[in-house]
């Protein structure tokens, strides 16, 4: 018996329909009933239907929109719309959504029990074909490999009772596992790289390739392997006691490497997981050996990584300990192609001492790099083409493996970052210390004055203007002020104005303190400066 539900806002309609036919003899149940599209959503939710009828025009949600979301919702369930000749464009749009059939309004029952004779003989059909029992079983036959890879990729993502992993295990002929267990995962080094250069022919043959080997080494073992969705293989190992199983886990991931470089000529890394002693503790395991296999970023490819090897290792430090954003930001100020490398490769040792994991790794990396670009824009007096694309930039940093490609991927970059800023180095430090200089002229006597205020004015960082503003005048921004105080205060001891007055002109609001200055400046104090000034007029 199929389901129907019936979709009408008027409900003298909906109950002329269901009174006017012999639903049974048809071959259906009316499910439900309802007033509108969104009532009707909520119930093919519920009662799964296999036939909507519905009218084309009701407020909240139409005919159209409802069977726009069955689609979704119930994308067997057939629908026949309700139309009236004047909704002819309606009509055009529930054509191009598939729907069943049309009956035009005002219909008669004959017409209504024909078009459900006949979308209930489609449906007998389809069943029938669903239904063939060989066809299903030659398509259970073709799919038993990739549902077996399924289910053991779902065994190490989510927990699983142990009567369905036995029951499971069993109706795809795998051995039946018992705990302690343990998983390794086998990752291809430069997986892209072997594709595009050796393994041209569109099949994962690489994969492929490791996924036999595995299974070769594994052959006599207590173990299952299968290949996931993340391009990986996986070898559970189960069977014995917790020592002799690392033991083990090691011993098959060296023959499984050895193999892949000899035989294959590529490497792999493989991650040695945590031992779970119940089949429930699989994803930990599993997640554990993918984390230790994450670990070659830091250490390098071809090898193997036990994640307990990688924990007992945690007292080491897990945060790099210099300030390498603002290491690298004078770096382009002033440095050189030689010492950019150099820097580089402090940079990364310093990363790799910390055995952070790759993406701990990456965000410092990205750090970095949004510290040059800052001041690669603060330098350049146009935007930079090197960083014109940051996003991609920073995304660039996960296409590496290692550690040490992402070091010769910097390398380049920062050296291209300080060929770009050495033509330009000289004409905008000159410029600045210029714009400094007219600034410190103008504001000097005012006793708010600050570096801070100098190095807000001309947008340069306080560091990068003392080294340029001392490198060109032989003095700091400070010198060069107070040296401009003294000058003007030596005019004003001239006229007729007391050392507080003349103080508070060059910007001094404590007397005595300017005394102090002037003393060291000229060697005389205000006072005597103005005698020996007045005596010399003599």
């Amino acid at each position: 018996m199929y389901k129907i539900i019936i979709v009408d806002d008027d409900e003298e309609v909906r109950e002329g329909i269901i009174e006017c036919i012999d639903w049974n003899s048809h071959g259906f149940e009316v499910a439900a009933e309802c007033s509108d599209g969104s009532e009707a959503l909520a119930a093919a939710r519920k009662h799964k239907p296999d036939l909507i009828l519905s009218d084309i025009c009701m407020p909240y949600m139409d005919g159209i929109e409802l069977a726009r979301q069955i689609q979704t919702v119930s994308p067997h369930t057939k629908v026949i719309i309700l139309t009236g000749y004047d909704d002819f464009d309606y009509a055009q749009q529930a054509l191009r959504l598939k729907v069943y059939d049309f009956i035009v309004k005002p219909m008669t029952a004959g017409e209504l029990r024909a078009m459900l004779d006949k979308v209930k003989l489609d449906m007998d059909r389809e069943a029938a074909s669903r239904l063939s029992l060989q066809q299903l079983s030659a398509k259970l036959h073709q799919s038993m490999p990739l549902l077996k890879e399924r289910f053991l990729e779902r065994l190490m993502n989510e927990p699983v009772s142990e009567d369905e992993v036995l029951s499971n295990l069993h109706d795809f002929g795998l051995p039946p596992v018992c705990p302690p267990c343990l998983v390794l995962t086998v990752h291809i080094d430069d997986l892209d790289k072997l594709r595009q250069e050796r393994w041209r022919s569109g099949l994962d043959l690489p994969c492929f390739a490791a996924y036999n080997v595995a299974l070769d080494v594994a052959e006599e073992k207590q173990a299952v392997v299968f290949r996931t969705r993340e391009e990986t293989i996986a070898v559970l190992l189960f069977g014995m006691e917790e020592t002799p199983l690392y033991e083990m886990a090691f011993h098959v991931a060296e023959e499984l490497r050895r193999c892949t470089e000899t035989f294959l000529k590529f490497t792999v890394t493989i991650g040695i997981g945590e031992v779970c002693a119940k089949l429930g503790d699989l994803p930990r395991s599993y997640q554990s050996s993918a984390a230790a296999a994450g670990y070659r970023f830091v250490l390098g490819k071809n090898r193997i990584i036990s994640i307990r090897d990688m924990e007992g290792a945690s007292t080491a430090p897990k945060q790099p300990n210099q300030d390498w954003g603002n290491k690298f930001a004078a770096l382009l100020k002033t440095g050189t192609s030689e010492e950019a490398e150099a820097l580089v490769g402090q940079f990364i040792a310093d990363l790799r001492s910390t055995l952070l994991p790759a993406d701990g790794c990456c965000l410092h990396i990205q750090a970095v790099i949004i510290a040059m670009m800052n001041i690669m824009r603060e330098l350049c007096q146009s935007d930079t083409p090197l960083f014109a694309h940051l996003e991609q930039t920073l995304a660039d940093i996960h296409r590496f493996t290692t550690l040490h490609d992402t070091e010769l991927w910097l390398k380049d970059l920062c050296c291209e970052a300080v060929s770009q800023l050495s033509g330009q180095r000289g004409d905008f430090a000159q410029a600045g210390v210029r714009s400094a200089i007219a600034y410190i002229e103008e504001h000097f006597a005012d006793e708010h004055f600050s570096v801070r205020q100098v190095c807000r004015h001309v947008h340069l960082s306080k560091s990068y203007l003392s080294t340029i503003f001392k490198q060109q005048t032989d003095q700091t921004i400070m010198e060069f002020a107070t040296r401009l105080r003294m000058e003007k205060a030596k005019e004003l001891l001239l006229a007729p104005l007391k050392s507080y007055e003349v103080a508070a002109k060059v910007g001094y609001s404590d007397p005595q303190y300017f005394s102090v200055q002037f003393k060291k400046q000229t060697g005389l104090s205000p006072t005597e400066f103005r005698d020996r000034l007045t005596k010399a007029r003599r």
